[in-house]
């Protein structure tokens, strides 16, 4: 197959330059803020007091929030929890208070908010337990890169893997430099959320990876620079259809789900939407910065042994 002009509706690798000025800028700035120490961590790794409080009649989270607040507390989590006559309040570490006063300065605080509040419980949350997750989270997502890169090598070849675990990273350290610049919490969910980009960046990368694969056979007179082009825009409608209802999707969440979720949905919204814009411009560009050709995908005996198969037949 030749490729004809029409082939290419969108020339992508012209731009991998401007691409990649602008990714380097976001990576720095993301890696500065880091560095400085914005990364505002959640309760689930700092550690903190769990208060839980019963109601005599349903309550709804906002007015509770807003008294939280007004009594000094950052940082705040207001959830339901079992009904909605129960809610559980985490606060930061308050190590110069003990439970029993930090029960009744919690519920002199909610007095602006719905009546009837009891304190059921106050629990100290030690931060050890929150750096046990933290380091937890931290493996699994070196290991999660690790398993990455070993499969592309094996399913294409190592400059691919290279591209594709370049762009997983460049999205992590984007989307994380997101929440310190905007000083959003990173709790819990959040991480959970970031690991969940691993997994979207990784399908879409490999979805026109795959693609490469069938045009270097195909267009066997074609540049890699014109294959990879090719590739992209043969794959731009789905990537376009895919990210674009789950970015709706996640709108929805971010806007009208509460501030229970506000976070996941901010980091899905930020590292889908990069994720997006890296395996588009990232993974491959990268790969064509390490002169992938045809022969490192199809070895010159593997080609050999096909053209034989055909005459055979």
């Amino acid at each position: 197959m030749r490729l004809i002009p029409s082939d290419i509706r969108f020339p992508f690798t012209r731009y991998a330059r401007i691409a990649a000025v602008f990714s380097v800028t976001l990576i720095v700035l993301s890696i500065a803020s880091l560095a400085y120490g914005n990364l505002s961590f959640g309760i689930d790794f700092t550690g903190g007091v769990v208060v839980d409080v019963h109601y005599p009649q349903p309550v709804k989270l906002a007015p509770i929030r807003t008294a939280i607040a007004g009594g000094g507390y950052k940082h705040a989590s207001v959830t339901h929890f079992g009904s909605a006559q129960d809610v559980s309040i985490r606060l930061p570490p308050q190590p110069k208070k003990d439970k029993t006063k930090l029960g009744k300065m919690v519920l002199k605080t909610l007095s602006s908010g719905p009546k009837g509040a009891s304190v059921q419980r106050v629990q100290v949350v030690g931060p050890k337990v929150g750096q046990n997750l933290l380091n937890k989270g931290g493996l699994a997502f070196l290991y999660t890169v690790i398993a990455i890169l070993i499969y592309v090598i094996f399913r294409f070849h190592w400059k691919l893997a290279l591209g594709a675990v370049a762009a997983l990273i460049h999205d992590i350290i984007i989307t994380m430099g997101v929440f310190s610049v905007t000083s959003m919490q990173f709790n819990l969910t959040v991480l959970a959320a970031v690991l969940a980009v691993l997994g979207y960046s990784l399908n879409d990368t490999i979805v026109i990876f795959d693609r490469i694969r069938e045009n270097f056979r195909r267009m066997r007179k074609a540049t890699p620079v014109e294959v990879v082009d090719v590739s992209i825009n043969q794959t731009l409608a789905r990537t376009v259809i895919t990210a674009g209802t789950t970015l709706l999707t996640l709108f929805a969440l971010f806007f009208l789900g509460g501030q229970i979720i506000h976070g996941f949905a901010a980091a899905l919204l930020t590292g889908i939407g990069i994720g997006t814009y890296s395996s588009v411009f990232v993974a491959s560009s990268l790969a064509l910065r390490l002169r992938l050709t045809s022969t490192d995908l199809f070895p010159p005996k593997e080609e050999d042994a096909e053209r034989d198969a055909r005459r055979t037949e």
